[in-house]
């Protein structure tokens, strides 16, 4: 019974095998016919199938199936261009039919390295893949652009990918003389940058750093590898490798922005004393830029170090002294510092101050008005700050009634 059962699954097998075979065969005759497409619908089966023999000759049959198919509709695209003849073509098919092709031959190559039953590889399609694609990167490249014009991202990226590939497939791996078009480092980018759009970061950073070893795209290659690394952080030591990206980027093009920015976005989210340490780091490399200066006086002032926030916003208007936000915060933290000292200074039982303690809270008062009146003649028209109310405030403790009637006179709402 069992050897019966194993003449019916033998002859079963055998039955399915010459299936497959048979229709490899009939799918080659279609192709012989130009029948393409026929002949693709019909082969399709047999490339999956397990009971398809030799794998590699149906592939390289796909493979020819696809660039005859592309090549057919090219050659009546260039015939109708040279008799001026204005007739449709499959221009989709034409280009779908062209990265199917070496994507057939790839496959092709891949089962053509297998060994045999003695174990020894004998490659029988390699040398005329070879011939046939050698010079086919460019048929990618357009079928490329031709995606991305219709706005076929994914079909692009497939194209581009298969054209960037070309020369490091085991196909081409030994050829010496693979043509390198001008244009290689464009489309690298390309895809770089689509990739980053369709969220395939791998891919995206993958070419990034390729495209960074040229100094003419290392700008855009850098960018795209940050902002993609920044999108897949996942752990502490993925965001201490992406900040370090960030910052030797930052040491390498200090008149750069963008990498100070990126560094000013990280440590807006890590804590505050990370952020300082980074801050007094940018300082001691820049102490004439501004901008870390700033940040921490902005950092301090969070704090309520009403001192220190000021001392590093004077070190700001230092190096810019018509720099309106920090004018702005300098009498922003002198008022709060006021206000401070005269909750700290009054008597509790009388709820009020002596005389000589007054005096010191308008001594702060004063200082806070000389810097919103900088900040009211560098912005009269508060587009970058609301230093009206402040300073009205400050008239109003002080005591200076022309000044507050002056104000009241711009804005009505003070006196309210």
């Amino acid at each position: 019974m069992k050897k019966f059962l194993t003449m019916a699954l033998m002859a079963a097998f055998a039955t399915t095998t010459f299936a497959q075979e048979a229709t490899v065969k009939e799918a080659k005759k279609l192709f012989g016919k130009s029948d393409f497409d026929a002949a693709a619908q019909l082969l399709a089966p047999a490339l999956t199938s397990a009971e398809t023999i030799d794998k590699a000759a149906a592939w390289n049959l796909q493979s020819e199936i696809m660039h005859g198919k592309y090549n057919a509709i090219s050659s009546k695209q260039m015939e109708n261009q040279v008799k001026k003849i204005n007739e449709a073509t499959d221009t989709l098919g034409m280009h779908q039919a062209a990265v199917a092709a070496w994507e057939a031959a790839l496959k092709c190559d891949e089962f053509d390295q297998l060994p045999d039953a003695k174990g020894k590889v004998k490659l029988k399609y390699r040398t005329p893949a070879q011939t046939k694609y050698k010079n086919f990167g460019v048929s990618l490249v357009q079928a490329g652009q031709f995606f991305y014009q219709k706005k076929d991202t994914k079909n692009a990226i497939r194209a581009w990918n298969a054209y960037l590939d070309m020369k490091k497939s085991p196909i081409f791996a030994e050829v010496a003389d693979f043509p390198k078009d001008p244009f290689y480092d464009d489309i690298v980018y390309y895809v770089s940058f689509l990739s980053y759009q369709e969220k395939d970061y791998d891919t995206a950073m993958k070419y990034a750093q390729q495209l960074a070893a040229n100094p003419e795209k290392a700008d855009e290659a850098n960018e795209i590898l940050l902002f993609s690394k920044k999108e897949t952080l996942k752990s502490k030591a993925d965001s201490l490798e992406y900040v370090g990206m960030v910052k030797d980027l930052h040491k390498a093009n200090p008149d750069n922005e963008r990498y100070f920015n990126l560094l000013v976005d990280y440590f807006n989210h890590a804590p505050k004393a990370d952020k300082l340490a980074w801050v007094e780091e940018e300082i001691a490399v820049a102490p004439q830029n501004k901008m870390p200066w700033a940040i921490k006086g902005e950092s301090l002032m969070g704090d309520e170090k009403w001192d220190e926030a000021v001392e590093a916003f004077k070190k700001a208007v230092e190096i810019d002294p018509e720099w309106v936000p920090c004018l702005f915060n300098i009498g922003i933290c002198l008022n709060s510092k006021a206000i401070a000292l005269n909750d700290q200074l009054m008597d509790k039982k009388t709820m009020g101050l002596t005389p000589e303690n007054l005096e010191k809270v308008k001594d702060v008062l004063r200082d806070a008005q000389v810097y919103l009146e900088k900040t009211r003649e560098f912005d009269p028209d508060q587009l970058q700050t609301k230093w009206g109310y402040p300073l009205y405030r400050i008239y109003y403790s002080l005591g200076n009634k022309e000044k507050m009637a002056e104000l009241e006179k711009l804005d009505p709402t003070l006196a309210q």
